[in-house]
């Protein structure tokens, strides 16, 4: 098997290339690392890897946050390769792998040799503002305010000390005054299901975005079925109380929260607005009128060490 490391050197405010080569360092393996030169050179790179051919067995590691890990199943995805993937993260937020409650995923050695699981990915396919495209989510996929969140927490997170959970809630409070009223369609599995304004929505296979707030505590990754939530338009006040309950993954069981939190699960969901509006792919921002989401069942060999 040859391990490919694909290393994001901005992630987590630093380049961890040094790191991993240190760790590798007098490693008999078949290794290679890669450094990557910018956004979406990962998935370029892992593509092309991918399409080589030959009957190698390929094992790539995501060597940053969630983005890295996303332009890497990108990669392996549009590869049209059957080969596994793994997860170094020591990026910001590395929401991702908290669906593996207690696993190391920093301890490079037990995942040479572990085995895999097969994980769900999101397909999306964009309409309209910049032209069709199609693009993968494997944690989570958010309207609304959180895509608000998205945009301030860029600025936020490249200033020193504010990465991670900070940079998400800092996020939160510049979102407050742009971000609590969006229009949007929603429909699941081809049915209706919701039409008017909303403070967000989000769309989830992982457990956990913004550096640890549990979005969707109900997700299972590999069942085939995307979390659909959406939180209706509310006041600062009662925002501000409902986040400790979001934070905690207890916002779908909460009664005082019942009549503006909704909550099904779907194969298929489309987005739409009359007016482009931002989604953000596991923390990348796209801007369309039309979304449409398809849950791809056990589409990517997902390394977990604590398998061994």
């Amino acid at each position: 098997m040859k391990h490919i490391f694909v290393v994001n050197p901005c992630a987590g405010g630093h380049d961890c290339s040094q790191e991993v080569a240190a760790w590798l360092a007098g490693r008999t393996d078949d290794i290679e690392i890669y450094v990557t030169r910018g956004p979406r050179d990962a998935t370029r790179y892992v593509a092309d890897r991918c399409r080589e051919g030959g009957d190698e067995e390929l094992r790539f590691y995501a060597c940053g946050g969630d983005g890295t890990l996303n332009e890497v199943v990108s990669g392996v995805m549009s590869g049209g390769r059957s080969v596994s993937v793994g997860c170094y993260p020591c990026g910001s937020g590395n929401d991702y792998v908290k669906y593996y409650d207690g696993v190391d995923f920093l301890d490079i050695e037990r995942q040479f040799d572990a085995p895999t699981v097969k994980v769900d990915v999101m397909r999306v396919e964009c309409k309209g503002v910049q032209g069709s495209g199609e693009r993968y989510a494997i944690n989570t996929l958010n309207f609304g305010f959180e895509a608000e969140v998205c945009r301030n927490m860029e600025v936020v997170r490249r200033k020193p000390l504010l990465g991670g959970k900070v940079a998400y809630t800092m996020g939160i409070v510049k979102s407050l005054f742009t971000g609590l009223h969006n229009y949007c369609r929603i429909s699941v599995d081809g049915e209706p299901w919701f039409d008017g304004m909303l403070l967000l929505s989000s769309l989830a296979n992982g457990r956990y975005a913004g550096g640890g707030f549990h979005c969707a505590p109900r997700s299972l990754n590999d069942d085939g079925l995307m979390e659909v939530m959406a939180v209706k338009p509310l006041s600062v006040a009662r925002f501000a109380r409902m986040i400790k309950f979001y934070e905690r993954g207890e916002h779908l069981d909460r009664e005082e929260l019942r009549d503006v939190v909704l909550y099904c699960r779907g194969q298929r969901v489309t987005l739409e607005a009359e007016q482009p509006f931002f989604i953000g792919i596991d923390g990348e921002l796209l801007e369309s009128k039309h979304f449409e989401v398809e849950n791809v069942r056990q589409a990517v060999n997902f390394v977990v060490p604590s398998l061994m």
